[in-house]
């Protein structure tokens, strides 16, 4: 059972090279919203002859997205970009590196998962002169470099995650029009939010969306819950505790953060779709209830 589930895992993968000769959707130089010197800096790097691998959670329409923004590099440098992902590319990365086949570059999510591939040694550390740029260059400085510092399997710090982009999350989407027509104010408080949820059932409705499928990482999105219900329950320096492990998933600052949230997701009357459509529905399409 374990070899055919990897090898459907494997299976899964899309691996597809950049066309060597690409139509760059905006010719160099000609657009001035682009800083084109990069690119003419990149011509300056010779790597024709040479391949390189990336591994990233796009697919569809964002896979299209990403590899017309590889495309100039490719261009510029001569270097051969083979792109694939996975459905369930978490699951993938830990199968590739552990088989010894893991690619140039992953894009991951997940500092986690980052940090467990690092302590077993399945990671080639950036270097300090990456490290530096990085507080050099970023708003947050050093914060930044800390995300992405972790240990090798031998105990030795190292900067092995290059932070390139971050999600706003914290979000609560409703729509202006509906509130409008009910007569619904948007709550400033969670007492305020409670409210507002017993108002919605009475007259019938479904206060939330929820979505938590997502093939392999089928749950992700309740973790975003609970992150969310821990910071606004408990103090700073007990979430920075969960964080670095110093206070187990049992603590009752978590149970009561995963209780809160269980309550919703569990309650047919506060979840569009009812308590059973909360984890086959795909986050994605969680959106669709309002």
């Amino acid at each position: 059972m374990k070899k055919m589930l990897l090898l459907g895992a494997a299976f899964a993968t899309l691996a597809l090279s950049l066309p060597a000769q690409a139509e760059l959707k905006f010719k160099p130089g000609e657009d001035p919203r682009f800083n084109w010197q990069n690119y003419e800096d990149l011509k300056k790097v010779d790597l024709k002859g040479e391949t390189l691998t990336i591994f990233g959670p796009w697919r569809g329409e964002d896979e299209g997205l990403v590899r017309t923004v590889l495309e100039y590099f490719q261009e510029a440098t001569g270097v051969e970009i083979k792109y694939s992902s996975s459905e369930n590319y978490e699951q993938q990365i830990v199968i590739d590196t552990q088989a010894g086949s893991p690619p140039n570059i992953a894009v991951l999510p997940q500092p986690g998962l980052i940090q467990d591939l690092a302590s077993k040694g399945l990671l080639t550390p950036l270097g300090d002169d990456t490290a530096k740029w990085v507080k050099d260059n970023y708003g947050a400085g050093q914060s930044w470099v800390d995300l992405g510092a972790f240990k090798d399997k031998d105990g030795k710090p190292g900067f092995f995650a290059f932070p390139y982009k971050a999600d706003v999350k914290s979000l609560v989407w409703y729509s202006p029009d509906n509130f409008e027509e009910a007569g619904y104010k948007v709550p400033k408080t969670q007492e305020e939010l409670a409210e507002l949820e017993k108002k919605i059932i009475a007259d019938g409705g479904k206060p939330w969306c929820i979505g938590l499928g997502s093939g392999g990482a089928t749950g992700w999105p309740a973790t975003d819950w609970v992150e969310d219900i821990m910071l606004r329950t408990q103090t700073p320096d007990v979430y920075d505790k969960w964080v670095k492990n110093e206070i187990p998933f049992n603590d009752p600052a978590v149970v009561n953060a995963i209780d809160i949230f269980g309550k919703i997701a569990t309650d047919d009357k506060m979840v569009d779709g009812g308590a059973k459509a909360v984890a086959a529905t795909d986050f994605r399409d969680s959106p669709k209830g309002l």
